[in-house]
C-alpha cells in the first residue's frame, strides 16, 4: 500500500461477519487491512475479491491474544505508512460451558482474545488517530453481552467488558477527534447457526420480534454506517442489530 493510504483495519475479517464487514468496507472506498489466526486461504479468498471488484486489500496472520505481536503489527505496518481512518475490533472466539465445569484456560482465553485484544488494538490505533486528529473505531461486541446467556459466563463477560471500553474509549478520545462505538448482533445466520436443529432455531426465532434471523450484511450496513460521514457526531453508543430481541 501507498503512504497515506485511507485504510480500514479490520480484526478477524476472513470469515464469517468480519468478512462481510471488510468487503463492505472496501466498497465504501477504504483499503483494506484484514487480521486472522488460521486458514489463510480463506484470508487471500477476501483479499483476492476485494481486489476483483477494484479495491486493495492486505491480509496478516495475527493473534488477537498477542499484544506484543499486535505492537509490532501496527509498529511494521501500520505507524506512518497509512493513514488509519477506521478500527473494527471483530475477532472472537467462543469456548462455552457451565460455568461450575468452566475451564480456567477456557475463561482465560476467551477473555484474552475477546476483550483484552480489543483494548490492545484499540490502544494501538488511538496513538496514530490521534496523531491525525481524526478516526472512527468500531467494536463488535453481542446481545448477550447484554442480557446474558446461559453457558457463555465467560463470552458474555468479554462482550459486556467491550461495551463498558467502548464508553470509556469515547471519553478518553473525542477531545482528538475519534469516535468509539459498538456495534451489538443479535442472533446472525452463520455457518454455526446452519448446524443447528431446526427446533433449536425456532426456539431462537421465537424470541425475536422480526421472526427471522439477522445476515452478516446486516451487521455490515451498520458498521459501514458508523465509519461514515453521517456518524460523525456519533460517539460512546451501542448500536443493537437484533431484531427487536432486546429493546
Amino acid at each position: 500500500m501507498s503512504d497515506l493510504s485511507k485504510v480500514a483495519l479490520v480484526t478477524g475479517g476472513s470469515r464469517g461477519i468480519g468478512r462481510t464487514i471488510a468487503e463492505t468496507l472496501a466498497a465504501d472506498g477504504f483499503e483494506i487491512c484484514l487480521t486472522y489466526v488460521s486458514r489463510p486461504e480463506a484470508a487471500e479468498e477476501v483479499v483476492k475479491t476485494i481486489q476483483g471488484a477494484g479495491g486493495k486489500a492486505r491480509a496478516f496472520q495475527l493473534d488477537s491474544g498477542d499484544r506484543a505481536a499486535v505492537a509490532t503489527f501496527f509498529k511494521e505496518e501500520i505507524k506512518g505508512k497509512v493513514s488509519l481512518d477506521v478500527l473494527v475490533n471483530n475477532a472472537g472466539i467462543t469456548r462455552d460451558g457451565l460455568m461450575m465445569r468452566m475451564k480456567d484456560d477456557d475463561w482465560d482465553k476467551v477473555i484474552s482474545i475477546n476483550l483484552t485484544g480489543c483494548f490492545t488494538f484499540l490502544k494501538e490505533a488511538s496513538k496514530i488517530m490521534g496523531r491525525q486528529r481524526s478516526g472512527r473505531i468500531i467494536n463488535i461486541t453481542s446481545i448477550v453481552g447484554q442480557m446474558g446467556n446461559a453457558g457463555q459466563a465467560n463470552y458474555c463477560s468479554a462482550k459486556a467488558g467491550l461495551i463498558g471500553l467502548t464508553k470509556s474509549a469515547a471519553r478518553e478520545l473525542a477531545g482528538r477527534g475519534i469516535t468509539v462505538n459498538a456495534v451489538a448482533p443479535g442472533f446472525i445466520e452463520t455457518d454455526m447457526t446452519d448446524e443447528l436443529s431446526e427446533k433449536v432455531v425456532e426456539a431462537m426465532l421465537a424470541q425475536i420480534p422480526l421472526k427471522s434471523l439477522g445476515q452478516s450484511e446486516d451487521i455490515a450496513a451498520a458498521v459501514s454506517f458508523l465509519a461514515g460521514p453521517g456518524a460523525g457526531y456519533i460517539t460512546g453508543q451501542v448500536l443493537g442489530v437484533n431484531g427487536g430481541m432486546y429493546m
